[in-house]
């Protein structure tokens, strides 16, 4: 029996036995889409619908899932749905002149070319809805930044079947990017770094922002974790928000245009902490982006306040719709220890003089590329007094650092976002699922 095949009968046994306990799989967007678009039904229908489903529920868009998902996740999708057709997200119409792009003979063409290309996406998609599902459910006050964030990149890994120990292995499949725990005023790019002890605690908002890459196709997808109902119309916001946001977006649609949208709803928002009253603010300097292929920041951006930019998404785009609210200034500048870095793509050959270095950068090449990375990523490939090197290539311009982004001390930060894909025929919001 090969190794491969031992850790799978492992896996059956023990949930088999009770070990581990199963999860559902993502149930199809249908259901929730029937659910969204119908609106809430009287008492009785509501019921005899929920009935409904609990007794023949629908099956997945994309082939029947060969099993449940274990808790916490470690099932390969591959091993859930043996024929490889993955669910497929949530299909939105374009809007205007672009509805007659659905029935063009040649934009459908187009379409079904892109196959290998959307079914990478929607396997991370799957892997990502999974493993949320999990850490929303595990989630909770008293754990440690670090439990969270190794529970979910554990779970990944597992699921996209890369561990990233072997060299050139994170290439093919697993972390996007670092998970983003950001607590409360800071909005994004705040991993714990090794040693690290902070503890959530329940007056705490965080941001759990996570990506899932198959072959560098990158699901960007984040949702805000909270514990005391006080936060929810910040929360609510930031969601209505971002919804707008891909609501608006598409084929020839400006990016100024989508801003003014984001803004408008976000603005019509308020929240009472504490008996005072805040408004929500969208964080200015803060955008959504596109994403290519290993690259996470693909180079145009999608603001979420109004402006001039005249920019135009085009069509086999694929973006990260993401929003941000505050309580505080909705403007955020640079924290202090940085735990994110990601190889710049177009990165200048230059000659590096330190030897720590140059190894440190071969190290990057075979097992990062141009995707994000963080110093527990490097710890955990047994690379150790590396920061003399790191900050080396950070300053030749090879690697970026991203430090962590804050609004003002004591103001609370939120954030939703989805991956969109601009197909020929209609727009995919790849990463959407029954939870948001």
């Amino acid at each position: 029996m090969s190794q491969t095949e031992a850790v799978q009968k492992l896996e059956a046994l023990k949930v088999q036995n009770g070990d581990e306990k199963p999860i559902n799989a993502f149930e199809a967007e249908e259901e929730s889409g029937d659910e969204e678009e119908g609106g809430a039904a009287g008492g009785d229908a509501a019921g005899a619908k929920k009935k409904k489903k609990k007794k023949k529920p629908k099956k997945k868009k994309g082939g029947a899932s060969g099993g449940a998902q274990t808790s916490p996740p470690r099932i390969p999708l591959d091993q859930l749905y043996p024929s490889r057709n993955f669910p497929v997200g949530e299909e939105c119409d374009y809007r205007d002149e672009n509805l007659k792009r659905k029935t063009d003979e040649e934009k459908r063409h187009l379409d079904r070319m892109n196959n290998d290309f959307l079914n990478e996406y929607r396997k991370g998609a799957e892997i990502h809805r999974q493993v949320r599902k999990w850490a929303k459910q595990t989630i909770k006050p008293g754990m440690t930044l670090t439990e969270i964030a190794e529970g979910i990149e554990d779970s990944v890994r597992a699921l996209t079947g890369h561990d990233g120990l072997t060299e050139g292995d994170t290439l093919l499949g697993g972390m996007g990017f670092p998970t983003g725990l950001s607590l409360n005023n800071c909005a994004a790019h705040y991993t714990p770094n090794a040693g690290n002890k902070v503890v959530l605690n329940y007056e705490d908002v965080m941001k759990v922002d996570f990506g899932v890459h198959v072959n560098g196709r990158i699901v960007d997808s984040a949702f805000t974790v909270t514990f005391d109902p006080v936060y929810d119309p910040l929360l609510e916001a930031v969601k209505d928000a971002t919804n707008t946001g891909i609501r608006e977006a598409g084929i020839d649609v400006r990016m100024s245009d989508i801003g003014a949208a984001i803004q408008e709803v976000m603005e019509s928002y308020e929240v009472e902490i504490g008996g005072q009253t805040y408004p929500v603010k969208p964080i200015r300097n803060l955008n959504g982006h596109n994403i290519n292929q290993f690259q996470i920041h693909g180079g145009k951006s999608v603001p979420i306040v109004k402006g001039s930019d005249q920019t135009k998404m085009e069509e086999g785009e694929t973006f990260a719709i993401e929003t941000f609210g505050s309580t505080g200034k909705g403007y955020v500048h640079n924290d202090t220890e940085v735990s994110h870095y990601a190889k710049i793509v177009d990165a200048p050959n230059v000659a590096l003089r330190l030897s720590s270095a140059k190894n440190l950068l071969k190290v990057i090449n075979k097992n990062f590329g141009t995707l994000p990375f963080c110093r527990r990523y490097l710890d955990r490939l047994g690379q150790d007094k590396y920061l003399l090197g790191l900050n080396n290539l950070v300053q030749s311009g090879i690697v970026d650092a991203y430090p962590p982004l804050v609004d003002i001390k004591g103001s609370y930060t939120a954030q939703y976002e989805h991956t969109i894909l601009l197909r020929p025929t209609v727009k995919e919001v790849v990463s959407r699922g029954d939870d948001y």
